[in-house]
């Protein structure tokens, strides 16, 4: 991993990068390809230890507005693309995604959404249950009424995106501070002026908040109101399977938000608990499991009885509408955030790097993201919360 624990920070720095995750170094990345100068990346913990240290991400474009599937298409590509630009092993599997459906209203809003995703070249589909079986052979079709697939999806590893991005960083010279604590910003008038760390004060010309479920708290800092919650995600991993198991899509039932998907020599299974309080814990517990194997008992029965060896908690950094937010402050013009992104921000952080590239370059991006601008709470222009799944 290229990034040190620095005894003492730059005196000065064109960019300054706070948050050291998959966005920060996507955005780092991006930034030193196009030729920006003088970037100074600070992380407090090691590169990826938040968010982005999940084992397994999923990437896809099924998503029910043009925005997000434009951003999770675009990073599709760019992480087919790795191996060249910027050059890793991501262990990329499209097995891809299958949504389990239950209802008839789920499947009348799924289907909006296909076609929404066929107008703009996602490759995603509806089938029957039958079908769906054939493509996971674990669920149950009792009681399942449709399933939405799209075979271009599939999951890969975020920690080898983060050193892949980072290391190709900073081959191109930029400062990666590991152990590195953000204790406060200063501004004078619109613009802000110094960040001080832990290690020593740096003179900025932009800084970029890409802090994840710390990013309200850099936020206040400089009087910036970026409304991020951290909320405890877990899973849990099966001991190995004998036979293996079968080579099967990123599979979530809707209903009940249970996901599962191959991991190495068994399966990974995980759930959102939806009475799970606000806060940085991410002690992993056990009993969460039992919420788990609830949900797959008719879904996926085998599922509900496999011996798991291990489990992880990581940190969603929720927003109020489950949108991320992307922009530029209207208060301090040189203050840019990418954060929020409630589960999404792996799979989008490709394409989020180049628009994050094309804000500082005051460059028009690819897509319009105004919408995810932080303002939306203040106006009351809150976008429709996309489904809350993986």
């Amino acid at each position: 991993m290229p990034s040190s624990a620095f005894r003492t920070v730059p005196h000065s720095a064109d960019v300054v990068i706070v948050g050291g995750g998959v966005m920060g170094a996507s955005t780092a990345f991006h930034l030193a390809e196009a030729g920006v100068r003088n970037i100074v990346v600070l992380e407090r913990g090691d590169l990826g230890c938040g968010s982005s240290g999940k084992p397994i991400g999923g990437v896809r474009a099924q998503f029910s507005d043009p925005l997000n599937i434009e951003l999770g298409r675009r990073s599709l590509h760019a992480y087919q693309d790795f191996s060249a630009r910027p050059g890793a092993d991501i262990r990329l599997d499209t097995v891809g995604y299958l949504f389990l459906l239950t209802s008839e209203d789920q499947a009348a809003d799924f289907a909006t959404s296909v076609s929404i995703q066929n107008g703009l070249d996602v490759p995603s589909r509806m089938i029957d249950p039958v079908e769906a079986q054939r493509l996971c052979p674990y669920i149950s079709t009792d009681g399942l009424v449709a399933a939405a697939y799209s075979p271009a999806d599939g999951h890969a590893r975020p920690g080898l995106v983060v050193q892949g991005y980072a290391r190709a960083a900073a081959q191109a010279g930029v400062t990666i501070a590991a152990h590195t604590e953000v204790t406060g910003i200063d501004t004078a008038g619109s613009r802000v002026t110094r960040v001080h760390t832990s290690h020593g004060t740096i003179t900025c010309g932009a800084v970029v908040c890409t802090a994840g479920a710390w990013s309200r708290q850099i936020g206040e800092m400089a009087g910036v109101s970026l409304p991020v919650r951290p909320v405890r995600r877990q899973l849990a991993f099966t001991t190995p399977l004998v036979p293996p198991a079968p080579r099967i899509p990123f599979t979530i039932d809707f209903s009940s938000s249970a996901y599962f998907h191959n991991s190495d020599d068994g399966l990974l299974f995980g759930l959102a608990d939806p009475a799970q309080e606000e806060g940085f814990d991410t002690t992993w517990t056990p009993e969460w499991l039992e919420l788990f194997r609830a949900a797959v008992r008719r879904r996926a029965p085998a599922l509900a009885g496999m011996e798991t060896v291990a489990g992880w908690a990581g940190l969603y950094e929720n927003t109020p509408d489950h949108n991320a937010l992307i922009g530029r402050s209207g208060e301090l013009g040189n203050f840019l955030y990418a954060t929020g992104f409630s589960g999404h921000g792996f799979l989008q952080a490709p394409a989020v790097g180049e628009i994050m590239r094309d804000l500082y370059l005051e460059r028009r991006p690819f897509a319009d993201i105004t919408p995810l601008s932080a303002d939306r709470f203040r106006t009351g222009a809150e976008i429709r919360p996309e489904a809350h799944v993986v």
